[in-house]
């Protein structure tokens, strides 16, 4: 057996799902500072593009998966080794020294938590949608999956793994931690890119999530969420 999960010494799996994410993935992988016991896990969804290639440079454990964020993640949870688990998207960047925070976390206590959120590049917008992203994540209790959930890994299977719907998966894990125990936002921050905010628009872009994420707690199922959100882009596109 490995260190219990509320050790500083405790390992960490940290389990990364892509799908055509070449131009954002080495960066990312770059940021993830490993301890020895420690291990990085890319899931690919399939990409046409240069990703799995990139992920290879920087770990053996690239593993293919049916496409879906929640089920690449749960398939790669299913071939980790560590302690705690961590999963992180490709297009967000840890900090220096962000996994022993992790640790110290967890070893005081914490069922599962979270970093705070910078959005790159930090335009005034961004920065205001980022501050308002902490404030709901501190006092609200709910961290989005940009942000890198983290729990330790008999938490994730006692809950279940991530349902494997199309859409807020990452809301749905939130809302399973809470039952567990209070969720803790780590000082530290990730950076996560602002492309979605970039390319629709910040002002649609803040409207429509909040709009998606009032719907979800009101009830509307995920896949009529996802259909919505899909036709919006689509017609955006045109």
């Amino acid at each position: 057996m490995g260190p219990a999960p509320g050790s500083n010494t405790a390992h960490i799996s940290v389990i990364v799902p892509t799908l055509n994410e070449q131009d954002h993935l080495a960066a990312t992988l770059q940021s993830i500072a490993l301890r020895a016991g420690d291990e990085l896990i890319v899931v690919d969804g399939g990409s046409t593009d240069q990703t799995a290639a990139i992920a290879r440079q920087f770990t053996p454990h690239v593993l293919q998966s049916p496409r879906g964020r929640a089920v690449q993640m749960n398939h790669g949870a299913q071939q980790a080794q560590g302690d705690i688990l961590l999963f992180l998207h490709a297009d967000t960047l840890l900090p220096a020294g962000g996994l022993d925070a992790v640790r110290r976390a967890v070893q005081a206590g914490a069922t599962g938590g979270a970093f705070r959120l910078i959005i790159t590049p930090p335009t005034p917008a961004l920065r205001l949608i980022a501050w308002g992203t902490n404030l709901r994540s501190r006092f609200g209790q709910l961290p989005y999956g940009d942000q890198a959930l983290f729990m330790p890994r008999q938490v994730f299977t006692a809950l279940g793994g991530y349902d494997e719907i199309p859409f807020m998966e990452d809301v749905r894990m939130v809302q399973a931690l809470r039952t567990q125990g209070r969720i803790r936002l780590l000082p530290e921050a990730v950076q996560t890119s602002g492309r979605r905010w970039q390319r629709d628009g910040v002002f649609y872009t803040t409207l429509r999530n909040t709009l998606l994420i009032t719907l979800y707690l009101w009830g509307v199922p995920p896949e009529k969420l996802q259909r919505w959100y899909q036709a919006r882009r689509r017609r955006g596109q045109r």
